[in-house]
């Protein structure tokens, strides 16, 4: 992760910090605790009004693209090869601009650390989620709560219903960048802030649930020594629905202990 202080140069007051996560090439904005709807970049003015202060990958890759060269520049590849590029980066070209822009004042400066407000929101990021079933997601959270997501409470969210409807689309969810997003099919993210607010706690913390994975769950090789068996053993009591993978691939399967034990009553 990279990070920078966004600085405006004329009212030489901090505007916020833009994260950048190498791996996934995304963007986020964390806007200062300072700013208001009047000293706010115009694009970020609606969110403070609204007591928002995280700029979503959508809306910061957004701002981003409106400070540095289109990919679609009928002469990128001369200015690719001028600045010995490969390929086209928007990370890149923001640093070689600094950030800056002839519609504002605004500039960036590489830190090598968080403000303190950006560590504070921090603590409402994902560290953990899984799907669940009835369009459900839980949901683990750094402040260490944990919390259940029903889908349909989330009408005011873009294409909810979209992936309440695609089975293949809501089994496709991960956390995004840093835990600050759910992301279905990488196009649909929903914030982890949405989440945390909406979401239903429940008394489950993640270690807990880590624990239980960890003494709970048994691999073939496990559960054949458990029972006594060998792997055809094992296939032939999952053949007569006495026993259920919980996951199966071909180096083998993964069993709930609790299932394992059952089978042999």
């Amino acid at each position: 992760m990279k990070i920078y202080d966004i600085f405006d140069q004329e009212n030489r007051i901090s505007v916020g910090t833009l994260l950048y996560f190498e791996k996934e090439k995304s963007f986020i904005i964390e806007l200062s605790e300072t700013l208001d709807e009047w000293n706010a970049p115009l694009l970020f003015s609606a969110l403070i009004k609204k007591g928002r202060t995280t700029v979503s990958r959508e809306s910061s890759l957004m701002w981003v693209r409106e400070r540095v060269i289109p990919s679609d520049r009928q002469n990128i590849s001369a200015i690719l090869a001028n600045h010995r590029l490969k390929e086209y980066d928007e990370m890149k070209f923001l640093e070689i601009s600094e950030g800056k822009c002839s519609q504002d004042s605004l500039m960036i400066k590489k830190t090598d650390q968080l403000p303190r407000y950006v560590e504070s929101r921090m603590q409402r990021n994902l560290t953990g989620m899984f799907i669940s079933g009835d369009n459900e997601i839980i949901c683990f959270f750094a402040d260490d709560t944990t919390r259940r997501i029903p889908l349909n409470t989330l009408p005011n969210v873009s294409d909810v219903e979209k992936i309440m409807r695609n089975e293949k689309l809501f089994a496709s969810g991960k956390i995004g960048a840093a835990g600050y997003y759910i992301t279905f099919n990488d196009s649909i993210d929903i914030s982890a802030i949405t989440l945390h607010s909406a979401g239903v706690s429940i008394p489950v913390k993640r270690n807990d649930f880590l624990s239980f994975i960890r003494h709970g769950v048994l691999d073939t090789t496990e559960t054949a020594n458990i029972l006594s068996c060998s792997r055809q053993n094992i296939a032939y009591l999952v053949k007569q629905g006495q026993l259920t993978p919980i996951k199966e691939n071909v180096m083998g399967s993964l069993y709930l202990k609790d299932d394992v034990i059952k089978s042999r009553w």
